[in-house]
């Protein structure tokens, strides 16, 4: 992503930013209409800042979708300098501070999101909206570990000789990636979406960000127009599956990637095959076979609709982060941060801590997410 992408809005130490044509969703208003509220809450605090320490953190999309309005983000950077910076083509809203040094390093980040669960039906052909041009052919482009060419270009061919249609190319690929992949626990993260390397090595395991984009990169070789989109979960799941949400309150490990394919019968498609290998190999008690009913209805629901109990943030790869002096990262999911001795792991609890919070708001007589 370059860097002349970004849009800037103006930084304080402590901002709140609502968005364009966005409103608070009320209780009533949600219930009848599908959409659900939740505050999404992100605290970060560097333990050993050297120097100037800068944190970066995804905030929830900054354009509204069919299954997301994001409503209001506030951000708070005591002793420090806060502010947005968005990237349109890719959603994405990153709260960038930075602390002098001698100030203890703590961001906050308090977001309130909309959401509701989306289907395709893939059933009734039509004629998609008129979509942007520049949009989707941004979204066949590669990038640097989702080439479109060489190994990735030849598997794509294999898998879809013979389909037609779009809608069965991307189908054939999405049965694909259940069938030949699986989730490995041992990854660390959500993965790293180096696909050439998975396919050259044969290496066909890994997590949501490895398997999801997988599937992006075979569909953008196809022609189809793909994105990963990258977030986070935030409640439990009310289609029975303990292995599809979150199970409390604290999310700090719940992220998540999940697919998007363009087909011109429909628009945009939800597609999710990493979470069916999840159904797999983590829903009670474990290790289901692919005939399994709850993986084959998994399987069947995930090609065409996402249970919204999940928040989106961007769709971007190759992220570069304002201000660093690190290289870009493959894309943006987990808190960030940097000092004068480089950037910190993310996922090393030793130097960086950071706790994401979600809560629900309630809605009127119990009523709860609807199923899809």
């Amino acid at each position: 992503m370059r860097r002349r992408d970004f849009l800037r809005s103006a930084g304080l130490v402590s901002a709140s930013l609502a968005f364009p044509g966005a409103r608070i969703l009320f209780a009533e208003e949600a219930s009848s209409s599908g959409w659900h509220t939740f505050d999404l809450t992100t605290r970060v605090e560097v333990l050993k800042p050297a120097g100037t320490t800068r944190i970066w953190l995804p905030a929830a999309l900054i354009s509204e979708t069919p299954f997301q309005k994001t409503l209001v983000n506030t951000y708070h950077a005591d002793g420090g300098v806060a502010r947005m910076i968005g990237s349109k083509p890719d959603a994405l809203g990153i709260v960038a501070a930075e602390f002098p040094a001698g100030v203890k390093p703590v961001l906050t980040l308090s977001s309130r999101i909309a959401t509701r669960n989306i289907t395709v039906d893939l059933k009734a052909r039509g004629k998609a909206p008129d979509a942007n041009r520049a949009e989707l052919q941004y979204c066949l482009r590669p990038t640097h570990l989702l080439p479109t060419d060489g190994i990735v270009k030849a598997t794509a061919v294999e898998i879809t000789t013979g389909a037609k249609m779009d809608t069965e190319k991307a189908r054939a690929i999405y049965e694909w990636i259940v069938d030949n992949t699986f989730r490995n626990p041992k990854t660390p993260g959500c993965g790293l979406g180096d696909i050439r390397f998975m396919l050259e090595s044969k290496d066909l395991g890994g997590k949501c960000a490895d398997l999801n984009a997988l599937y992006v990169g075979l569909a953008r070789a196809s022609g189809l127009p793909a994105r990963d989109v990258y977030g986070i979960r935030v409640a439990k799941s009310e289609m029975g599956y303990k292995s599809l949400g979150a199970s409390s309150e604290n999310v700090t490990k719940a992220q998540h990637c999940r697919a998007e394919v363009y087909l011109k019968e429909y628009g945009w498609v939800p597609v999710d095959p990493a979470d069916v290998r999840k159904v797999v190999l983590e829903e009670p008690p474990g290790n289901r076979p692919l005939d399994d009913d709850m993986v084959t209805k998994a399987r069947a629901r995930l090609f065409g609709s996402w249970e919204m109990n999940w928040i989106a943030f961007n769709f971007a790869h190759d992220v570069a982060l304002p201000g660093s002096s690190g290289a870009p990262l493959p894309f943006l999911m987990y808190p960030q941060a940097e000092t004068a001795d480089g950037r910190l792991d993310c996922l090393d609890p030793d130097g960086f801590r950071y706790e994401i919070t979600s809560r629900e708001i309630a809605l009127p007589n119990g009523a709860t997410r609807s199923s899809i």
